[in-house]
């Protein structure tokens, strides 16, 4: 396994972050576990959740389907998330101060843990403002229960701002950005990339494979085995069968498969800490792992980009859209 450091922390992770979006939703308690084991046996030690995950009426299932697995916490980086309405209660959700201490005491007992290593802002709330989101996690981070802070579907501007308060409160801030980030959803490019790599935050891409559309979607339809509802692939697959033809003839080409690819993609991109996978059973790590040892040549990211085009004329802002 290969580690690196999250953000400008000192933490090592290792360079992929399991998922666990499926737990409760499409994959048992029992198969939770087992792809728990299997991703600590390999030395994924970067395990990623959130208190919505899994079941409905904000139960907190896919926590709570880690909280009675039985691996070894302390080698474990353990990161959850706050945000979403967990009840139709109207201070059952947000970034207040009242919900984000609730929620995250909510999230250590189902996740019968002391602490989360990093406490993620599942998005951004605009009307709250930062001077009392920080003040909770600050609150939390000396009271031990968090380590560590992020966001996930932050703009860059919204990174920079969050930044600039907590550099007024003497806070350590945000070290990682949770973003849709793969080869057909390239938008992180123009702003968010620049400003976490300026700040010194990690980015987490999650959605590496556009649910799917990139693990080789064509083929395993042709076969009967692909996207899992015609809804599904009306939505991730069908706009885009031009490009997906011509990629997954190149992955085809390479002899390697096109979840690999897609992940070895992103392990290339600056400021790529770790993309987020979600497998469903133990046996969808294993692309993951190989692109690890996966290096794509210069001719075959050029390939990429001439496949799925970055946005305007590629890199980031105002060189994407203007001289």
């Amino acid at each position: 396994m290969r580690y690196t450091k999250l953000g400008r922390t000192g933490l090592r992770v290792s360079r992929v972050c399991l998922g666990t979006m499926n737990f409760g939703w499409l994959t048992t308690e029992s198969e939770s576990h087992a792809i728990l084991d299997r991703a600590l046996a390999e030395g994924i030690n970067f395990v990623d959740t959130a208190n919505m995950y899994g079941g409905v009426d904000g139960d907190g299932t896919a926590e709570k389907f880690i909280g009675s697995w039985s691996g070894q916490r302390d080698k474990v980086v353990l990161a959850t998330k706050v945000y979403a309405p967990m009840s139709d209660w109207p201070n059952d959700g947000g970034l207040s101060a009242r919900h984000i201490i609730a929620s995250c005491e909510a999230s250590l007992r189902r996740l019968r843990t002391d602490w989360i290593d990093l406490f993620q802002l599942h998005h951004i709330e605009r009307g709250t403002p930062w001077e009392e989101i920080w003040q909770a996690l600050e609150t939390l981070t000396q009271q031990g229960k968090i380590r560590y802070a992020g966001s996930s579907n932050f703009a860059g501007w919204h990174l920079a701002c969050a930044q600039a308060a907590a550099d007024r409160r003497n806070y350590l801030g945000l070290v990682s950005e949770q973003a849709k980030y793969n080869l057909l959803t390239r938008h992180v490019e123009l702003e968010v990339l620049p400003a976490a790599i300026e700040l010194g935050i990690g980015v987490l891409p999650y959605s590496p494979l556009h649910f799917g559309a990139l693990s080789g979607a064509l083929r395993k339809q042709r076969e009967n085995t692909g996207v899992r509802t015609a809804r599904d692939a009306a939505i991730r697959v069908e706009p885009h069968v031009a490009a997906l033809e011509r990629y997954e003839k190149l992955c085809a080409g390479l002899g390697l498969e096109p979840t690999t690819v897609a992940l070895a993609w992103l392990l290339s991109r600056p400021g790529v800490t770790a993309p987020v996978v979600g497998p469903r059973v133990p046996g969808q790590l294993d692309q993951a792992l190989l692109a690890l040892e996966t290096t794509l040549s210069t001719e075959t990211l050029s390939a990429l980009d001439d496949i799925f085009p970055p946005i305007g004329n590629g890199g980031p802002g105002p060189e994407a859209w203007a001289w």
